[in-house]
């Protein structure tokens, strides 16, 4: 499977572009979409489950036109949407054998059999006569992505799966997500947590106002980070002055004061040693730098 976005743009009234000029290559596998909130991720993606129309550009999906063979692509996708909800009375296998017919699994036999394999594979065959709704937030974010799964699509788009999981459940969701990666499909992460996209995506893309910031991979962003994190040990004062100079990752407690990772060229005055970046402190630094240059030109 191979996704092929050449020169997308979606143009809003009064002038104003979620989408511009965005070019792009999506190849098989786990792919990670970043970005602040309104980068134009969630646009990029209602277009590309045909929920949504450019303005103008080219959306390829292997051979496939998206203007031209909407249909054929459909048959291809499964969604979760970031507001993924539930029909109140419909209990959990209801609901699931409910979709799989919306997906066009007509057979009844068929469907039970794939209704009870897929709550299986997601860990839900235990509730499966629990009303979908009175499910907790982990369970349902399974839920959901069983219903994008349940016929087998080619190509699976999840957008921020694990806001409001607890650790636990998002580690699950991220396992969930790698396994499926091994098949033949492309499966498109599009989330604000920056952890989801490192342990999952061999490839990604920054967008920032529409605009393609970054492509590649996330070792090729954390790359452009070294040299610029560092780990300060600071006092109760350098740790307020630290917090309004630079970008503070993380802060622990310790005996003396304060254990502080921060993004920044240089830290003139404190006490501390450069580490190597993790993929947020790419993303901030990323952020902080690049993105605000190239605001200013």
């Amino acid at each position: 499977m191979h996704i092929r976005i050449e020169h997308l743009n979606k143009l809003y009234r009064g002038g104003n572009y979620a989408l511009k000029n965005l070019s792009l290559e999506i190849p098989n596998g786990m792919f990670g979409l970043l970005g602040p909130n309104g980068a134009g991720k969630s646009t990029l993606m209602r277009i590309l489950v045909t929920l949504m129309k450019p303005t103008s550009g080219q959306v390829w999906v292997n051979e496939y036109d998206l203007a031209k063979n909407r249909r054929e692509i459909r048959a291809m996708l499964g969604y979760l949407p970031q507001d993924f909800s539930f029909f109140s009375k419909l209990k959990t296998y209801e609901f699931l054998d409910y979709t799989a017919r919306l997906a066009g699994m007509k057979s009844s036999p068929a469907r039970r059999t794939a209704v009870d394999q897929m709550l299986e594979e997601v860990g839900l065959y235990e509730a499966r006569d629990r009303n979908a709704n009175k499910l907790s937030g982990g369970m349902k974010r399974r839920l959901g992505i069983a219903q994008a799964l349940i016929n087998d699509p080619k190509i699976i788009i999840v957008d921020e799966p694990t806001t409001g999981l607890d650790p636990e459940e998002r580690i699950r969701f991220r396992n969930l997500l790698s396994n499926l990666s091994t098949r033949d499909v492309i499966i498109i992460l599009s989330t604000h947590i920056v952890g989801d996209i490192s342990s999952t995506c061999h490839n990604m893309a920054l967008l920032n106002k529409g605009e393609l910031a970054f492509a590649g991979s996330p070792e090729d962003l954390v790359k452009e980070a070294i040299g610029n994190v560092w780990l300060i040990q600071a006092t109760e004062t350098e740790y307020l002055e630290i917090n309004e100079k630079y970008p503070v990752i993380s802060t622990i407690p310790t005996e003396g004061g304060w254990e502080v990772q921060v993004v920044a060229s240089e830290i003139n005055g404190y006490f501390g040693k450069q580490i190597e970046p993790n993929l947020e402190h790419a993303y901030v630094h990323f952020m902080e730098n690049k993105l605000n240059q190239w605001s200013n030109q």
